[in-house]
């Protein structure tokens, strides 16, 4: 990786030609395999990965770059520093906070391009302070109730392409 991605952002200092699809976010990922495979499926539809430290992993992790594979080097991404710089970051466009606590299927929602979809880590999911401060947009994926959760990748790209189908896919 270069010096700028081991400081903590890739190709997001890179002059850009489109905004990105959608904007993903994960607070505080604890497992690079999960990170690295949410990588790919942005690349695979154009969104910015955005990444909250702290970070349960180096980003020079090697299960992290077999995870993207050679898709990482065209990954717009970003890691920041807190919540709060996503906020200002992102700020003006619509936040979609992904919990199994949420009353709202992914289905009731009506995803734009340009939308924030946020994830939390896989051993601690979202924070309560940011579920109840985002509460009218919090979302989950139905599952019986014999199933704790679901795995963080397969989450992702399940809301992912939910949301590009909404607005009609991809224009490639």
């Amino acid at each position: 990786m270069s010096a700028s991605e081991s400081s903590g952002s890739g190709p997001a200092n890179a002059p850009q030609h489109r905004e990105p699809l959608l904007h993903v976010v994960l607070y505080q990922p604890d497992i690079p395999q999960n990170t690295g495979n949410i990588g790919r499926s942005c690349v695979a539809v154009g969104a910015k990965l955005w990444l909250v430290r702290p970070l349960g992993f180096q980003l020079d992790d090697r299960y992290l770059k077999r995870a993207g594979m050679d898709y990482w080097q065209h990954l717009e991404w970003e890691a920041v520093d807190s919540w709060s710089e996503i906020e200002s970051r992102l700020a003006g466009r619509t936040f979609w906070l992904l919990t199994k606590f949420a009353e709202r299927h992914v289905w009731d929602a009506s995803f734009s391009p340009g939308d924030v979809l946020v994830f939390g880590s896989e051993t601690r999911g979202l924070p309560e302070s940011l579920r109840r401060e985002h509460q009218s947009r919090c979302l989950k994926l139905p599952m019986h109730e014999a199933v704790r959760s679901l795995n963080l990748a397969s989450t992702a790209n399940t809301v992912v392409y939910e949301a590009v189908r909404q607005f009609g896919g991809l224009n490639t």
